[in-house]
C-alpha cells in the first residue's frame, strides 16, 4: 500500500481533544461513557452505540485479532505520551487498553478486555454511515537468487543515489518500458530473480509479497520507491486497447487475461510507466503504513486523514460471494485509492485464494471506531 497522508492540520486542531490514561483495575462498564448524542465536526461524526448493537459482535472470534491489536498497541505505547492521535485523544489514552491487553489469553477475556475498555462509535459522513470497501492481498511469487532460464525476470532493489522526490525529475528518470529493456542493468541491485512476469507486475501493484525461493526458503519483499513516473492501472491499459469489457476489471481477470496472452502482456503492462522497487522485510509478514506487520483478515487500510492508524474498528460489510464479513479490525494500512471516510480496503493475506477474494471485493459497508471509554478531556466538536 501507499506511503499515508498526513491528518489534515484543521481535523487535528479540532480532534486532539481526546483521552486520559486507564488505571489498572479498568473502569467498570458504565463509567467514562461517551457524550449523549451525536458528534460532528462536519467532515465526520461519531455516534456513540452499545457493543450489543454491533452487527455479529457475538459471532465473531474477537480473539482471532489479537496479535494486530497487540502490534498496535506496542506502536503508540512507544510514543511520547502526550503524542496526539487525532480521534483517537493522546498516545496515553491507549496505557491502560493496551497494558490490559497483555492479560488476555482466551476469547472470553478478549471480548471482556474489548467491552471493558473502549466505547463504540458509528462512522458516519454526510450523514451517511455507508461506505465502499475492497480487499488487497499479498502476492505470492516463485524466485531464485540466481538468474536462470526459468527465474529471469529481476525485482530490482531502489538504485543508489536514486532521488527521494524522483516525481521532480519526470522524463529524466527511466521508465518503466526502459527499465523493462534493461536501462537499470548493472545500474540497480537485483534482490531476487523470479519466474513470471505478470506475477512480478502484480507485486507492484500490491506493493508487498512472499517469494518462494527454490532452496526452501521464503522471502518477504516490501516496497521501497519508485521512478516518478505517473501510474496507470492495468485494467484501464487493457480497457484502452477493447481487451477487456468493463466487468472484466477485476484483478484475477486481468490476471488470467495477460497469462493467456504472452505476446502481448509485456509490452502492455510496460504502458504503466511507473515503476516500483522493493527491499527485504525482516517482519512477520507485509509492513502497512502505520509500520507494523499486518494482520490477514484483521488489518484495513483506511484514509488516515480520518481514522487514526493503530485504531479498532468493528466492520459491517461483505465478502465477494455476499456473506456477512462482521469482525474486530485494526486501521494498520492507507492506500492511494483508499479515500474518504467510510471506506476501507480488507487485507486476505498470502495465496491464490486471498488474491481472488482481494481481486472481486466491493462490497458496501460500515464501520464502527472503538475509543478509550476513559478520557481526559471531553472532544471538542461542532454542534455538539
Amino acid at each position: 500500500m501507499m506511503t499515508r497522508p498526513g491528518f489534515y492540520p484543521l481535523l487535528l486542531l479540532l480532534l486532539a481533544g481526546l483521552g486520559l490514561a486507564g488505571c489498572s483495575s479498568g473502569p467498570s462498564l458504565n463509567q467514562g461513557g461517551p457524550a449523549t448524542g451525536a458528534m460532528s465536526n462536519g467532515a465526520i461524526s461519531l455516534e456513540p452505540v452499545t457493543f450489543q448493537e454491533l452487527p455479529g459482535w457475538r459471532e465473531d472470534r474477537v480473539l482471532a485479532a489479537l496479535p494486530a491489536l497487540r502490534r498496535s498497541c506496542r506502536k503508540i505505547t512507544a510514543m511520547p505520551e502526550g503524542r496526539q492521535l487525532g480521534l483517537a485523544g493522546a498516545a496515553s489514552d491507549w496505557t491502560g487498553p493496551c497494558g490490559a491487553l497483555r492479560a488476555v489469553e482466551d476469547e472470553m477475556s478478549a471480548r471482556d478486555w474489548a467491552e471493558r475498555w473502549l466505547q463504540p462509535y458509528l462512522v458516519t459522513a454526510g450523514g451517511s454511515p455507508e461506505g465502499i470497501f475492497t480487499g488487497y492481498c499479498e502476492a505470492a511469487l516463485n524466485g531464485s537468487r540466481q538468474p536462470s532460464a526459468r527465474y529471469r525476470y529481476p525485482l530490482y532493489a531502489r538504485p543508489a543515489g536514486w532521488p527521494a522526490n524522483p516525481a521532480r525529475y519526470g522524463e529524466r528518470l527511466p521508465s518503466h518500458r526502459e527499465i523493462d529493456d534493461g536501462a537499470l542493468r548493472g545500474r540497480a541491485h537485483v534482490l531476487l530473480w523470479v519466474d513470471d512476469l505478470v506475477d512480478a507486475n502484480i507485486l507492484q501493484i500490491q506493493g508487498s509479497g512472499e517469494v518462494r525461493l527454490d532452496d526452501g526458503s521464503v522471502a518477504q519483499v516490501g516496497y521501497d520507491g519508485n521512478n516518478g513516473r505517473e501510474w496507470v492501472g492495468l485494467g484501464t491499459i487493457l480497457r484502452r486497447h477493447r481487451l477487456i469489457g468493463r466487468h472484466q476489471s477485476n484483478m484475477p481477470a486481468i490476471r488470467a487475461w495477460l497469462k493467456a496472452h504472452p505476446a502481448q502482456a509485456p509490452a502492455l503492462m510496460s504502458e504503466n510507466p511507473r515503476y516500483i522497487f522493493f527491499r527485504f522485510l525482516n517482519a512477520e509478514g507485509p509492513v502497512g503504513a502505520e509500520g507494523v506487520a499486518l494482520t490477514p483478515g484483521r488489518s484495513l487500510a483506511v484514509d488516515p486523514r480520518y481514522i487514526p492508524l493503530g485504531m479498532p474498528l468493528w466492520l459491517d460489510t461483505a465478502d465477494p460471494q455476499g456473506r456477512p464479513l462482521r469482525r474486530l479490525m485494526v486501521a494498520q494500512d492507507s492506500g492511494k485509492g483508499i479515500v474518504g471516510v467510510v471506506r476501507g480496503d480488507y487485507f486476505w493475506g498470502p495465496g491464490e485464494t486471498a488474491f481472488d477474494q482481494a481481486g472481486r471485493m466491493r462490497s458496501r459497508g460500515r464501520y464502527y471506531l472503538l475509543l478509550p471509554r476513559q478520557r481526559s478531556s471531553p472532544l471538542a466538536w461542532d454542534g455538539q
